[in-house]
């Protein structure tokens, strides 16, 4: 019986080098090649341990949602109130807007853009992206509604949906040039909507 040699790298060092690749480039756009010089394997080592580009974005993009929400949690649970959180999240966006860096979006939104719901599969994948991340904002709304921050009446449903969105587009738009005096313009109006 012949259980194949065993693997001689990182397999999580390896998928964090493709979802950086995926992340800068988006899947069309990144070919076999990058991959495999981002990830420093041999072709027979990629399709052994990863079985081909597909999987190996599926992965990526379910390592992404899970880190990006196990984040935004920590980041929840030591903000000194939900509405800090919330507020830190959307400014956090305009401090990237000013950073120089060439921006990235969102991985879960930038397949959302590019896949277009033309895959049903690749749609399911953005939609749990997009339910990990507005649990956490729902959680942050109704933290605030406690310590009054937030009016009680408003459906945090709704809210965190609006905060998710927010992100995006305010990501999409840094993306798009917007400059971060602009975004953090844009951010007050967002956080006098949630009042």
């Amino acid at each position: 019986m012949n259980i194949g040699r065993p693997l001689e790298f990182d397999p999580e060092q390896a998928l964090d080098a493709a979802m950086q690749v995926f992340w800068a480039s988006g899947y069309e756009a990144t070919s076999l090649q990058n991959l495999l010089d981002a990830m420093d394997l041999s072709k027979s080592s990629f399709y052994q341990a990863f079985g081909g580009k597909r999987p190996l974005f599926e992965r990526c993009l379910r390592r992404y949602r899970e880190n990006m929400a196990a984040a935004m949690l920590e980041s929840l649970n030591q903000a000194a109130s939900g509405r800090h959180f919330i507020k830190d999240m959307l400014s956090s966006v305009a401090s990237e807007a000013c950073s120089g860096e060439k921006p990235r979006g969102c991985l879960v939104m930038n397949t959302a853009n590019e896949f277009a719901q033309g895959d049903p599969t690749v749609a399911e994948w953005v939609a749990q992206g997009v339910d990990r991340f507005t649990a956490v904002f729902k959680a942050a709304v109704q933290r605030a509604q406690k310590e009054g921050t937030i009016a009680a009446d408003k459906d945090p449903d709704v809210l965190a949906r609006f905060l998710v969105s927010s992100m995006s587009g305010l990501k999409t738009m840094v993306k798009a040039g917007i400059g971060g005096e602009e975004i953090k313009r844009i951010i007050q109006i967002a956080l006098r909507a949630i009042d």
